[in-house]
């Protein structure tokens, strides 16, 4: 059957199988049906054209025992349509047949190097970097280069590649933006800080790039150092949200609760989203008439009577807390055991045991249950001795 098939396409004029395939055209088909198609040819144009798969289809029709193909321009064309369709396993077979089979194009290597270092084969895809002649080079192949040497853990040589890289393309400066994440990986902190500071400063940074490289401080717990380079970014980008937010994570981490949540507030008046964050800090700061106030702008109703009920009990208001019943079952939040557990010790609180227990009856969570007991011990110490519960 495939015989057939393929005799018929040879019948016909390249255009027409383009169109068989799928493959779309301006011009008609060749009015010489004895014409025999050139499906490298046809293949090569549907890889410019990204149609790899289709690609893949034609070359199937390309008889390998003809002593007139070319094999080298086969297994090429296949390599890379393999590579575009992310089979890089049948990619670095075919690029390697290519070269079997007479590729001389010194890009060929450029090919079967991003192929191993997809395959995570980074030693091989080194070594077709050296081979790929004047095209090793090129900023894309370097950049390779430094993050193979890296994976196979060669920090010194990762960074030789990225300097090399810095003397070709002086204004490129992903390569000392790529350098500093190398030095906070290797805990070199302070030249990691040097380099960002100097990359932000030549770079024309967009606040992407100082939150790349203050998070990458921070996560590597260089606190002051982020917060260095985090602060600079706010003032450039007093509007932008992510660095309000890492900024005030960042003084999380170090303890300063009350930064943290003032500029979680002021980010708030960009996105009132924020504020439900922002009043939890405060909360957490023992600043909570501040919270509460804060807690009165949150649009999410689960999310503000969840917090007002906690700011409430830290308030020790009690009274207010177990008046918050109706609401909380309104917006479905009884359901919650925390919430149950929080509304039940209001009612303990404010002295109405019947209403506690009646929520302490609704708990299962092992830990909640636990305390549940415990509070119902409570109960039953003040009504049998009421004084030590004034």
């Amino acid at each position: 059957m495939r015989t057939h098939i393929t005799a018929f396409i040879r019948r016909i004029g390249i255009l027409c199988v383009a169109l068989l395939l799928g493959f779309t055209a301006t011009y008609a088909c060749s009015e010489d049906k004895s014409q025999p198609v050139d499906f490298l040819e046809l293949a090569a144009v549907m890889l410019r054209d990204g149609h790899s798969d289709r690609a893949l289809l034609a070359l199937q029709s390309v008889d390998l025992e003809d002593e007139d193909t070319d094999l080298a321009r086969f297994y090429t064309l296949q390599g890379l349509a393999y590579i575009n369709l992310n089979d890089f396993v049948a990619a670095k077979d075919s690029l390697l047949d290519a070269i079997a089979n007479g590729q001389t194009d010194a890009v060929i290597y450029t090919y079967l190097a991003q192929t191993h270092y997809a395959l995570k084969e980074y030693k091989n895809a080194v070594q077709a970097i050296d081979q790929s002649g004047e095209h090793a080079q090129k900023a894309n192949l370097i950049t390779l280069k430094a993050q193979s040497y890296w994976h196979m853990e060669e920090p010194e040589a990762a960074i030789l590649a990225l300097n090399k890289g810095q003397q070709l393309y002086p204004q490129d400066y992903s390569f000392l933006r790529r350098k500093v994440f190398y030095f906070v990986e290797l805990e070199l902190f302070h030249e990691a800080v040097k380099l960002g500071r100097e990359y932000l400063d030549q770079s024309q940074a967009a606040a992407e790039d100082y939150i790349a490289i203050g998070n990458a401080l921070r996560l590597s717990k260089q606190y002051q150092e982020a917060l260095d380079i985090l602060e600079i970014a706010r003032l450039q980008f007093p509007d932008h949200e992510t660095v309000a937010k890492l900024l005030a994570h960042t003084y999380l981490d170090l303890g300063q609760l009350n930064a943290a949540a003032f500029i979680l507030e002021q980010a708030a008046l960009l996105n009132p989203e924020l504020l439900s964050e922002a009043a939890e800090v405060y909360r957490r700061a023992n600043r909570f008439h501040k919270a509460l106030t804060l807690n009165e702008g949150i649009q999410d109703q689960q999310v503000k009577l969840k917090q007002r009920l906690s700011i409430l009990l830290a308030l020790k208001q009690f009274e207010r807390a177990a008046n918050m019943e109706s609401g909380l079952y309104r917006v479905g939040l009884l359901t919650d055991q925390h919430v149950r557990y929080a509304l039940a010790y209001a009612y303990f609180s404010s002295g109405r045991f019947e209403q506690a227990s009646q929520h302490l009856d609704h708990l299962s969570e092992s830990e909640l249950f636990r305390k549940g007991v415990e509070l119902r011990r409570l109960m039953q110490v003040c009504k049998e001795e009421p004084w030590k519960c004034m």
